[in-house]
């Protein structure tokens, strides 16, 4: 039997529109167009979420129960929380361009984008072969780090990943491998 796997990333809120290296709350506009995504989002027998605040008010405002899962947690980012990209460009502008070219770089004393991928690479191929449908509301991050593992790609490609607000990304697995899947997303409930 073949994982269906669908990474789900949270809404937006000030937090992520400011680039803010931040968990948050959604707004007002941010549950709105989290409601408005609503009917795309497929059907899971299991549902598990990061322990962010975004993403269970996620969750919230989707209509789901989603457990939350530590494994999906975002990307430690050490002394480099609460502040902005460019606050951290302005100050550090060395220390963020070895972080975002080297993936066992952490300047700011928290994760590498190493650590981060084999952290969501045991968590995937940790998945029970008989999970079936799983949905997992998480963090940017989190969700490029899943599909560098599923292809099997250099580290250097997860900054080549752009994932926005509530983007959804269809992977399926048996026996450790991945794929992701492209085409019409199934919503069926």
């Amino acid at each position: 039997m073949s994982i269906r796997l669908t990474l789900l990333c949270g809404g937006a809120g000030p937090t992520v529109r400011a680039a803010r290296f931040d968990d948050g709350p959604l707004d007002e506009r941010g549950v709105r167009e989290v409601r408005a995504a609503a009917d795309r989002i497929p059907a899971a027998s299991v549902r598990v979420r990061a322990p962010s605040l975004r993403c269970q008010q996620t969750a919230e405002a989707l209509g789901l129960t989603a457990g939350a899962e530590e494994a999906l947690r975002d990307l430690d980012v050490g002394t480099w929380r609460g502040r902005t990209l460019a606050e951290v460009a302005a100050d550090q502008p060395e220390a963020l361009a070895g972080w975002t070219t080297d993936p066992e770089a952490a300047p700011h004393g928290g994760e590498s984008v190493r650590q981060l991928c084999r952290r969501v690479g045991l968590w995937m191929d940790g998945l029970p072969q008989d999970a079936g449908r799983v949905l997992a509301l998480t963090e940017p991050a989190v969700v490029r780090a899943a599909v560098v593992h599923a292809l099997a790609a250099p580290l250097s490609a997860f900054w080549r990943i752009d994932v926005p607000p509530l983007a959804t990304v269809p992977l399926t697995g048996r026996s450790g491998r991945w794929n992701m899947r492209l085409g019409p997303s199934d919503t069926e409930r």
